[in-house]
């Protein structure tokens, strides 16, 4: 800025720029719009404090100039002279050169400390320590550089593992789950994907294996812009024998077992996927057994007729299947082709009519605005506590007068029972309080949904109806002959509107 004021060139803080970032690129935010200013003819001259801060490579930085040059705008360094000739170019690319080592030099020696962190036990610095369901406490000291279990979050975590595992609930579905429960997020922020869900149940640390160094980076498969030269931002796994791993440096929340059992299932899921799959299932994933509380599998059967064998899809119970489960569930199969259009059918008479969405808007609306019942029940809760702090008081002198011990200590454990529903009791109230006060119609999710059902749901293509059947979060529950379907249309977020049928 003084040396603009200096030189008598307008100090407007429009044309003034900071960013924090790699100096190795061309492809920074803000140097782009400096680089779009002089095509466009609207500065005379690009002031910066040293010249390797313009770039920190120097074949960039000789592009710049000559950008610079040609659109007849000065370069300007507070620091140091900048020759326009040859050799004055290659000056600068020498001091370029050298810091582009400097760089590399940095790189190293951070690397090497990484390394050495490690070797201590310690997880290394730069954000790797974070993870839900522990906190990170960093430092160099004893007990520093480790994580410790996150009560709060690690409930979560092995409440994720355990619909995932025991009850069968996929990705997705998770996902809608613990944003329906308004469980916070790793980032205590947004709102949780299921990608996220995918990095819990992958990662070795919930089970005490703490590894760095798993990955490096290279060219990515895709660019965002074809043709641009940026860093190297394409993640590559490297080979298990060189990564390292730090005992000690993260306690176990969740056993051995449950995890391999979470990365068998997402194998099996893998494998089950449309893109390794001959056969469509459209309910897969969706359909429970009532008897086992077991996921149904899709499997093909060759059945005759016409003096020939015919493929036919069938779902049946994975508790039927010895590999599973060796007393078997004795659950029968269903024929695919006759559920999935019988399921259909109800899914389009559902999402069909707008009134069913409008009713259940009203009826929460109905439900946030009247906080007088959660109130009043909250009142008579607090007041019991009170009522039952004064008998527990009066049992103490029962016994301080000699009322039999037997007696004493089993109203005393019933006072403490019926003080800990209440005081739960007491947290759903607050809690759905809450809620109604925060609640807002999230009127595009409606026009969004009001959409879908404008259209001719007859044209939709398998993963349209499987996108439906995963937005309506649909469960589909058998129990001999009989088909129970449960939904759910969503009309607040991080709230449900549940629509059985």
């Amino acid at each position: 800025m003084a040396k603009a004021k200096e030189l008598g060139y307008d100090t407007s803080s429009t044309f003034v720029l900071s960013e924090v970032g790699s100096r190795l690129t061309l492809d920074r935010p803000k140097l782009n719009q400096v680089r779009q200013w002089v095509r466009d003819k609207q500065v005379d001259a690009v002031i910066v404090y040293v010249l390797d801060r313009l770039s920190g490579d120097p074949v960039h930085t000789i592009i710049l100039e000559d950008e610079l040059e040609r659109s007849g705008v000065q370069l300007i360094s507070v620091t140091e002279d900048i020759d326009s000739s040859d050799l004055g170019k290659l000056v600068s690319y020498i001091r370029g050169y050298a810091a582009k080592l400097e760089v590399e030099k940095i790189r190293e020696r951070t690397m090497r400390g990484a390394r050495m962190r490690a070797s201590q036990s310690k997880i290394p610095i730069g954000g790797t320590g974070k993870l839900y369901g522990y906190t990170y406490l960093p430092g160099k000291g004893v007990g520093e550089g480790v994580r410790y279990i996150n009560e709060p979050q690690a409930k979560w975590v092995k409440q994720i593992f355990h619909w995932f595992v025991n009850d069968g609930l996929s990705r997705v579905r998770l996902t809608n789950k613990l944003r329906g429960l308004g469980i916070p997020t790793p980032s205590g922020k947004g709102r949780w994907y299921a990608s996220s869900v995918w990095k819990i149940l992958k990662n070795p640390a919930y089970i005490g294996e703490t590894y760095v160094f798993t990955q490096t980076y290279g060219e990515p498969k895709t660019r965002l812009s074809k043709g641009t030269k940026t860093r190297k931002t394409g993640v590559i796994k490297k080979p298990r024998e060189e990564w390292v791993e730090i005992p000690g440096a993260t306690p176990a929340i969740i056993d051995k077992g449950l995890f391999e059992a979470a990365q068998a299932q997402l194998r099996r899921n893998r494998e089950r996927a449309k893109r390794n799959t001959k056969h469509q299932y459209l309910l897969s994933g969706h359909i429970r057994c009532s008897k086992c509380y077991r996921n149904y599998w899709g499997y093909v059967k060759m059945v005759k007729w016409g003096g020939e064998y015919h493929p036919k899809r069938y779902y049946c119970c994975s508790g039927n299947f010895k590999m599973v489960s060796p007393p078997r569930c004795g659950s029968r199969s269903l024929p695919a082709d006759k559920n999935e259009a019988l399921t259909w059918q109800q899914v389009e008479e559902l999402i069909s009519q707008p009134r069913v969405v409008l009713a259940e808007l009203e009826r929460k609306r109905t439900e946030v605005n009247d906080k007088s019942f959660p109130e009043e029940e909250l009142g008579q809760v607090n007041r019991r506590l009170k009522a039952l702090d004064r008998e527990q008081d009066q049992l103490l002198q029962w016994a301080l007068k000699g009322f039999p011990e037997e007696n004493v200590i089993r109203e005393n454990e019933k006072i403490n029972r019926q003080r800990a529903e209440l005081k739960q009791r007491g947290v759903e109230l607050e809690t759905r309080m809450e809620q109604a006060k925060q609640a807002e119609v999230d009127i595009e999710g409606i026009e969004r949904f009001c959409a879908l059902v404008r259209q001719d749901l007859r044209d939709f293509t398998f993963e349209d109806k499987r996108q439906a059947l995963e937005a309506l979060q649909l469960e589909i529950w058998v129990d001999g002959d009989t088909i129970t379907l449960l939904g759910s249309i969503p009309i607040i977020e991080g709230d449900i509107a549940s629509t059985r049928h």
